[in-house]
């Protein structure tokens, strides 16, 4: 985690943040999703250690969205990755997506997201609230998730009424953190 030049701050934080996308996993592979909670994951498919069935390596070439929210099985913490089986066109379909893979993690019902990109030293990741406008992390609709549970992926502006159009959160950068 050092360089020549001192401490990769981007770095170490960029891991802890992917520890805190495991930690949910196990929490919700241990009892389950609670509440409104439910999460888009994507991850680059062409990751050393992403293992998923070909017509979806096909369909998904560089980078897939997965959704998991009323029907998955078999999650799993293992380490340094997750597996889940989730159904696509009424298959079951068991993919294994190493942390280091996953580019977003996005939690909507509470509109909380990571976004992790490709980092360079002194790079750091965003945590961005969901739906923002200054939000680089974009909230996937029906057409644009891989795998759905069934449910309509719909943008929530936070009014409650469901309808995409009201107030909305606030980007929040890491780098406004670091110290000059």
């Amino acid at each position: 985690m050092a360089s020549s030049d001192g401490i990769n701050y981007g770095r170490i934080m960029e891991r802890a943040l992917r520890t805190v996308v495991a930690d949910v996993l196990g929490l919700v592979a241990e009892n389950g999703l609670t509440g409104e909670h439910h999460f888009y994951i994507t991850f680059d498919t062409t990751h050393p250690g992403v293992d998923i069935p070909d017509i979806l390596h096909e369909a998904y070439p560089s980078e897939m969205m997965i959704v998991l929210q009323e029907w998955f099985e078999g999650l799993a913490v293992m380490g340094d990755r997750f597996t889940v089986t989730l159904n696509f066109s009424n298959m079951p379909q068991t993919l294994v997506v190493p942390f280091a893979a996953v580019k977003t993690f996005i939690d909507p019902s509470v509109k909380f997201g990571l976004k992790f990109d490709d980092m360079d030293e002194d790079d750091t990741p965003t945590i961005a609230e969901v739906g923002a406008p200054e939000s680089d992390i974009p909230m996937p609709d029906d057409k644009d998730t891989a795998a759905s549970s069934g449910t309509a992926a719909k943008e929530d502006d936070g009014d409650g009424d469901g309808d995409g159009d009201g107030p909305r959160g606030e980007v929040v950068s890491l780098d406004s953190f670091r110290k000059g």
